[in-house]
């Protein structure tokens, strides 16, 4: 109903009614006339063919009008009014249905012909439409692109200028010169946190006085504009800071700016500074404007951070560098060809070398052959990642020939992942390891002046006091022998001088034997040691044996006195303190080393590798660790409670005699 109301409305649709209906007024007209006219013609044809002709202009007409749809509707209104007269009226009914058809076909053929060229022209305006959003929307675009590439190339300045500087100033004002160019602004101001202080340091500033300069540096955090943005982290617009209640000191006011943009500077979301952009007029700050702020403010914000390391890297590096050339041990660096790098001072004075002759050397020119080997293998375990004991001991040439012993920790120097150098710390012990030759050779004569004097000791005892304690105690036999008159209590007593000096006798033989045995002096080291363990067995009942292993050989006379102490005192040691039952004495002659070992079955102790005897109150342990230091070996003790003492002194092969 709506679209017949719409079609009602429509002025051409009455038109088109009233020339339809006039046409078949015309077509019948011989039946309203009271007179009958006569047949009459047209350019030579009938007059009913010609108003049948007529009926093509409403069938046009509706096609113009409705479309393809309305001509059809008008075409089927002419042939119904047409159909009548040809079968009823017409004196030749095949004429006029022939010239009825054809009307027909006529009316169809323009429909669809006005239907098609309509179709086509709605076409045309419908791609000349899309023609025209198209191009509208490629213009939005190319003027995006244009803002965009106006961005992109203020940002593009601005980081370019950032890459060429390393100082945090030279960069701010490179880019505090980009942003007031491409921004068109008249103030510039870039604040950066100082988080000792808490507050904001004005670092950079265009277009405003040095008296406001002076004024606003030193802003707290939260105080003012700027001071707000670095709290929240947020960018901040002022449309007239005149007016506006949040200024925080009255030199702004002064000044005269007036619109204000402000943007943090943000690196790794933590706000380092503000940018601050103003005007002395007001001013309304584009989106495009505020994002390209932005953009800058990130930017700026991670430069200054970077530049901000840099600084503090080549800070470093001084500090790094004095401390280096500072350091009182010697320091070389040098690359997997083993030429120097760096050297300091200490180690230039340990070499004798001046810094020109020293660097760009081959390490192998300070050492031996045997030391060079050395150094080959440590560097061999670094790269592999074995563990290696440092520091380890060395042996420089120095440049007048002379020898020294260092002390050297080795370690890689990375880069991005790869070791690129070596870096060795190195303390001259040269005159340490002289006092310790010293010290133990003042050992070694203090010890052999000791065992002299016990040797001198023992003989005299055996010569002189154990002598005469013989005669006197064959004179008491041949007292008690005779049988003398005498009274009870004589014989008693004389029995007890006899049995006193018996124990006396036995006293001052063992008395002998600790002072300087003389199966050791006279046999060696084995009997001797056999000797001891045998003692064990008889006075202290303790179940022990003795072992050799491998060829038997001899050690200097004064080692031979040093290992026999170090055994002495160990078998002492089970037999005061242990509770053994059974113990046992191993002598292994090794190729590379000799081992002693004294092992009990006894109570054991609690024992740590890094606690020092004399601090835990093992005085004989201290000892027998200072007598194996003699002898350049080493003495380990193992023990743990309710599971016996094992002690174990090895002593390198170079010490026996050929």
């Amino acid at each position: 109903m709506k679209k017949l109301s719409v079609i009602l409305r429509d002025g051409r649709f009455w038109i088109l009614l009233l020339s339809f209906l006039l046409i078949t007024f015309l077509h019948y007209a011989q039946l309203f006339l009271f007179s009958h006219p006569g047949e009459s013609s047209l350019l030579g044809l009938q007059r009913h063919t010609v108003e049948r002709i007529f009926f093509l202009a409403p069938i046009i007409l509706g096609g113009v009008i409705f479309g393809l749809k309305g001509g059809l509707i008008c075409l089927g209104l002419a042939l119904a009014a047409m159909l009548p007269r040809v079968f009823l009226l017409s004196s030749y009914p095949r004429t006029a249905l022939l010239e009825t058809l054809i009307v027909c076909v006529a009316g169809v053929w323009a429909s669809w012909w006005l239907e098609s060229h309509r179709r086509e022209v709605g076409q045309r305006e419908q791609a000349l439409l899309r023609l025209e959003a198209v191009r509208k929307e490629l213009q939005s675009y190319i003027q995006s692109i244009r803002e965009n590439e106006k961005r992109l190339s203020v940002l593009h300045s601005v980081t370019a200028a950032i890459g060429r500087l390393i100082a945090i100033d030279d960069i701010l004002s490179a880019a505090a010169d980009k942003i007031k160019e491409a921004i068109n602004v008249d103030v510039v101001l870039v604040f950066l946190l100082d988080e000792g202080s808490g507050r904001l340091r004005l670092r950079t500033h265009r277009g405003v006085s040095n008296e406001f300069a002076q004024q606003v540096d030193g802003l707290r955090v939260g105080e003012g504009f700027n001071g707000w943005v670095v709290q929240t982290g947020e960018p901040c617009l002022i449309e007239d800071s005149t007016i506006d209640p949040r200024v925080a000191r009255e030199i702004v006011r002064k000044e005269g700016m007036r619109s204000q943009y402000i943007v943090p500077l943000k690196s790794r979301e933590r706000v380092v500074g503000t940018l601050c952009t103003a005007s002395y007029s007001l001013k309304e700050f584009t989106t495009e404007e505020q994002e390209l702020l932005k953009l800058i403010g990130a930017e700026l914000g991670v430069a200054v951070e970077k530049a901000m390391l840099y600084e503090e890297s080549q800070r470093m590096g001084r500090r790094f560098r004095e401390l280096f050339e500072r350091a009182h041990d010697a320091i070389w660096l040098h690359d997997f060809q083993g030429n120097i790098l760096a050297v300091n001072r200490a180690a230039l004075d340990l070499t004798g070398y001046e810094p020109d002759e020293l660097l760009g050397q081959r390490v192998s020119k300070f050492l031996t052959p045997q030391q060079l080997e050395l150094a080959r293998e440590v560097r061999r375990k670094l790269l592999s990642g074995e563990e290696i004991k440092q520091p380890y001991e060395q042996t420089l040439i120095r440049k007048d020939g002379t020898k020294v012993v260092v002390m050297v920790t080795t370690s890689l120097l990375t880069e991005e992942g790869m070791p690129p150098a070596f870096q060795n710390i190195m303390r001259d012990v040269t005159r340490e390891r002289q006092l310790q030759e010293n010290l133990r050779l003042y050992v070694r004569q203090i010890t052999k002046a000791q065992e002299e004097e016990r040797k001198r000791i023992a003989r005299e005892l055996h010569d002189d006091t154990i002598q005469a304690l013989v005669v006197l105690s064959r004179r008491l036999d041949d007292l008690l022998s005779n049988k003398p008159r005498s009274s009870q209590k004589m014989l008693s007593q004389l029995e007890g001088i006899r049995s006193e000096l018996d124990e006396t006798l036995k006293r001052m033989r063992r008395f002998i034997q600790d002072l300087r045995p003389p199966t050791l002096e006279y046999l060696g080291l084995l009997p001797a040691l056999r000797e001891l363990v045998l003692q064990l067995n008889q006075q202290a009942g303790i179940e022990s044996v003795f072992h050799v292993r491998g060829p038997e050989r001899h050690f200097a006379p004064e080692d031979e006195v040093l290992i026999y102490r170090i055994v002495q005192e160990a078998l002492r040691n089970v037999w005061k303190h242990s509770g053994a039952r059974k113990a046992q004495v191993v002598i292994d002659f090794g190729q590379d080393k000799t081992r002693v070992m004294v092992e009990d079955d006894g109570r054991g102790f609690e024992f740590r590798e890094d606690s020092g005897f004399v601090r835990v109150g093992k005085i004989g342990l201290a000892g027998m660790q200072e007598r194996a230091g003699l002898l350049g070996g080493q003495l380990i003790v193992e023990s743990s409670p309710g599971k016996g003492t094992k002690v174990v002194l090895e002593i390198p092969s170079g010490r026996l005699r050929d």
